[in-house]
């Protein structure tokens, strides 16, 4: 579950920016879109962390050597889902959320050793603007990360067109619950989307995040303790819980997220162009049909060499 090789000196470090990114089995092409994108919009010094399962390394480092991506500085991490065991609820509403990647980000400071500050991404996005200003996030004192607020969307995504999104802590945890009643939190709280991180490494050491987050996961085994209804899925619960005030900013820009959620609702060219990041979160992903703006998507699109990744789209 760790990086291969810790050679580099200080000097090399401080001027790279690591970005986290995970390439699951069944949808590696949209790391590799997302790579891609973030690649070809800067000139900052990037070192990408790909994260897998044992099974699947090879894999990514063929596409990756086999393609345009093959100028990237870029590290393999092997994630070991033995660290999940006890930890993981099933729930068969949507089994993909309970992938052992999808918990990566509550890991990060084992995967990553050298560089204090660090950007999370899911492979669900495509970055249209320079990666730097997203590491140039300010953190507050005292914080360990920074998220995009979900009650903060630009006023072009009309939160009313949809339908389901939950934007408050009570779409995401059950109030029926005495431990959760007892955290204190009102429910109305404005909830945030863990799918762009900006982490200080230091002090999610100091905190202790990785073991808080680890703690309620084990809560929810033992008294399912999230909401039935959850928009998000089972990885972004306990960071609500344990993130609570405790989060700095991300400019809205920077996760201009739900292109995934309807395949009906579409956004205006002009609103697209401004933003820096696109998350296609919810059940229609670009590279599938029915699915809503996939051309910003596959613009990014890098083509599998083995051939086996492919774009179910009916004009592709």
């Amino acid at each position: 579950m760790f990086p291969d090789d810790d050679s580099e000196t200080a000097e090399e470090m401080e001027d790279e920016i690591p970005v986290v990114i995970c390439a699951a089995a069944g949808r590696m092409g949209a790391a590799m879109a997302a790579i891609n994108s973030i690649y070809s919009n800067t000139d900052a010094n990037i070192l990408f962390y790909v994260v897998g399962l044992r099974n699947t390394l090879s894999r990514i480092r063929k596409w990756i050597e086999h393609s345009k991506l093959r100028e990237i500085n870029f590290k393999i991490v092997e994630f070991n889902p033995v660290v999940l065991k006890g930890k993981i609820r099933p729930d068969s509403s949507r089994p993909e959320l309970l992938q052992p990647l999808n918990f990566v980000r509550f890991y990060l400071p084992l995967l990553i050793h050298q560089h204090e500050k660090v950007i999370y991404l899911d492979d669900d996005v495509i970055v249209q603007g320079d990666i730097q200003e997203l590491y140039d996030t300010t953190l507050a004192l005292g914080h360990a990360a920074a998220f995009s607020d979900d009650c903060d969307l630009p006023s072009s995504q009309d939160i009313h067109r949809l339908v389901g999104l939950q934007n408050t802590y009570m779409g995401y945890l059950d109030y029926r619950k005495k431990t959760i009643k007892d955290l204190g939190i009102s429910p109305s709280t404005c909830s945030f989307n863990p799918g762009v991180i900006v982490a200080n490494m230091t002090e999610w050491k100091h905190q202790w995040i990785t073991k808080q987050l680890e703690k309620w996961m084990q809560k929810n085994v033992e008294e399912n303790l999230y909401s039935s209804s959850l928009g998000g899925g089972v990885a972004t619960s306990p960071m609500l819980i344990v993130f609570h005030g405790k989060y700095s900013t991300i400019n809205p820009l920077w996760h201009i997220r739900h292109l995934g959620w309807n395949p009906d609702t579409r956004y205006s060219e002009h609103f697209l162009q401004e933003a820096k990041l696109l998350h296609w979160n919810g059940r229609h992903k670009p590279w599938d049909f029915p699915s809503v703006h996939n051309d910003l998507w596959e613009s990014w699109f890098v083509p599998d060499p083995a051939g086996i990744f492919k774009l179910h789209h009916p004009n592709s």
